[in-house]
């Protein structure tokens, strides 16, 4: 079985990196990371590097796909290369699937039309343009395609997908593997439970690097 997870510039790290570690570990997996070229991707902000070991145009026939967000997928939206692929993939996936909003390349290539789904709240409303409906989930499920929330969502729909993979106990070693058991410090994790202050301060960043992107 062959998932892939496309990298590009200014991904968000843990959007890419929670999903393997839950994937990697499932049996019989060959876990890929590609770009529209090989080699090194700079991503967040170029402060730490990843490695894409294959083009996309290398692996025409994923099994799973689980695309990436950050602030690089708003110029990637322009992008053909990694649309196209992902419009084309998607025709012969098992399992289309995304994190933040790297949905938003899923509903460019045509994939999220008349679904729900979800993304980082700053972008939930933006799903519409694509002809989806917004979900204040963590992880929606539709079909084959599943898109998560804001970054560490992707964990739990990579633990959603390895049960569908390999089943509830697998999924469930994986998550003890990883130890993922949550205690955070503060309850301010959703935009349903943060302070008004901390929405109005993210909002703020948000828009500067919406402006830069």
């Amino acid at each position: 079985m062959q998932i892939v997870i496309p990298i590009f510039e200014r991904i968000t790290p843990l959007d890419a990196i929670g999903p393997y570690e839950v994937l990697g570990r499932l049996p019989g997996v060959d876990l890929r990371f590609a770009a529209v070229e090989a080699g090194p991707v700079r991503v967040d902000g170029n402060a730490l590097e990843l490695v894409a070991d294959a083009s996309l145009d290398e692996l025409p026939r994923p099994d799973v796909v689980v695309v990436p967000g950050g602030y690089g997928t708003r110029p990637r939206v322009r992008d053909q290369r990694i649309v196209e692929w992902l419009r084309d993939v998607h025709e012969h996936t098992t399992w289309t699937t995304s994190v933040c909003t790297g949905a938003l390349l899923l509903g460019e290539a045509g994939i999220l039309d008349g679904l729900e789904a979800t993304t980082h709240w700053t972008q939930l409303e933006k799903l519409r343009d694509y002809g989806a409906t917004p979900a204040s989930r963590r992880v929606v499920e539709q079909g084959k395609v599943i898109t998560a929330a804001g970054v560490s969502a992707g964990i739990d729909m990579a633990l959603t997908l390895a049960a569908r993979l390999a089943g509830d106990t697998v999924a469930q070693a994986a998550q003890l593997y990883i130890e993922y058991d949550p205690e955070p410090p503060f309850d301010s994790g959703s935009l349903a439970k943060a302070p008004p202050e901390v929405i109005e301060l993210l909002r703020g960043e948000a828009a500067k690097r919406d402006a830069a992107a």
